[in-house]
């Protein structure tokens, strides 16, 4: 059976500081657009707890509703990430 050669050099991946650039940039941009998402759903049950009590899809409140939307949300803007930033530096 062979062995494994855990002190053998690893080759590094070379990057392309425009792509790296580019990818943060995007990243930026959608991690802020999931922290407005987020903070309405917080400033929502701060100020107003009530409007979250209220039934909204088979009498399921609201704040379970929106707790599951922001789960997809982060979800979607996960695979959305993995897409757009699949760009090389060709």
């Amino acid at each position: 059976m062979g062995s494994l050669d855990f002190k053998a050099p690893l080759e590094r991946e070379k990057e392309d500081a425009d792509v790296v650039a580019y990818n943060t940039r995007r990243g930026m941009q959608m991690f802020i657009v999931y922290v407005l998402f987020y903070g309405g759903f917080m400033a929502v049950s701060s100020f107003w707890p009530q409007v979250m009590s209220l039934p909204v899809i088979g009498g399921v409140n609201l704040a379970i509703v929106s707790g599951f939307a922001l789960i997809v949300l982060a979800l979607i803007l996960a695979l959305m990430y993995m897409k757009i930033c699949r760009k090389s530096a060709k």
